[in-house]
């Protein structure tokens, strides 16, 4: 007759996106993860001491079902495909698909108590929490918003994401495709460059996600040599590892990094009208 007794928590843990090794690692929880992504730049010694098993979109089920994780933990649609084929496997799988500054919280705290560490995952997540009011509060005392055109890749354009557009606002800056931020596909955040220029933006925030942005490809656009942004040579580089990430990294360096490139024009002077 089997015996029953109190489930464990899981106690290996393959990680498909950075987010959740760099939770767990803030946790102290490290040695649960037997498996990373390629992507992981966040902790730095996380590539050096775990092995790595994924893309973004990809990866080996042969690879990851050697590993005998108790729980595979990814992020977004964009992995269903892998899902499916881990699943398949007779594979663990938790999906999650967090776009708001809200649901990266929830999230922190479901991957926290997750892994018995409900209260230290809590204190973590009220830490951000006042982080991210204080922004609100330097942004709502700053002179001016000024307008901000934030792309995530360049063939199409494509703008930010929800999280993302929420960090610019916190950070004192306008959105310019704010009303486009909550599409949860990328098709629905595609733009063209007769809505840019119309909104004529004052600065842009640029961040490719797998390559390096061409900031003068993007100044040779027809029709860019009139915005704000390019007239004063206002087009910053943010590195995706710390805004393109729905988890610990958007939330401390990537605010630190909209803050520093926002800032300056929120307090410099009147607006100007597209």
């Amino acid at each position: 007759m089997t015996r029953f007794q109190l489930p464990r928590s899981p106690e290996r843990i393959v990680c498909l996106t950075e987010e959740t090794t760099e939770l767990l690692y803030l946790l102290g929880e490290e040695e649960r993860i037997v498996g990373i992504s390629a992507y992981t730049e966040r902790p730095a010694r996380a590539k050096a001491e775990k092995p790595v098993v994924s893309a973004f979109i990809g990866g080996s089920v042969k690879k990851i079902a050697a590993l005998k994780p108790d729980v595979i933990i990814g992020f977004s649609d964009i992995q269903a495909d892998l899902a499916r084929e881990l699943i398949k496997a007779n594979l663990p799988v938790a999906i999650f698909n967090q776009r708001s500054l809200q649901e990266i919280l929830e999230v922190m705290v479901m991957v926290g108590t997750l892994v018995d560490r409900r209260t230290e995952v809590l204190e973590l997540v009220g830490g951000y929490i006042a982080r991210l009011e204080a922004a609100r509060q330097r942004s709502a005392a700053a002179k001016r918003r000024p307008r901000v055109y934030f792309e995530e890749w360049d063939e199409p354009r494509i703008t930010a994401i929800q999280w993302v557009s929420e960090l610019v606002e916190l950070a004192g800056g306008q959105n310019i495709f704010g009303e486009k931020a909550a599409g949860k596909l990328a098709k629905e955040r595609f733009v063209d460059d007769a809505a840019i220029i119309e909104a004529n933006p004052e600065l842009i925030l640029a961040s490719w996600c797998g390559k390096p942005v061409d900031k003068e490809s993007i100044r040779a656009r027809p029709g860019y040599a009139e915005l704000e942004a390019i007239k004063h040579d206002r087009i910053i580089e943010l590195d995706p590892a710390i805004i393109l990430q729905p988890g610990p990294a958007c939330l401390s360096a990537g605010l630190d990094a909209l803050e520093a490139a926002i800032r300056p024009l929120a307090e410099d002077g009147p607006a100007t009208t597209p």
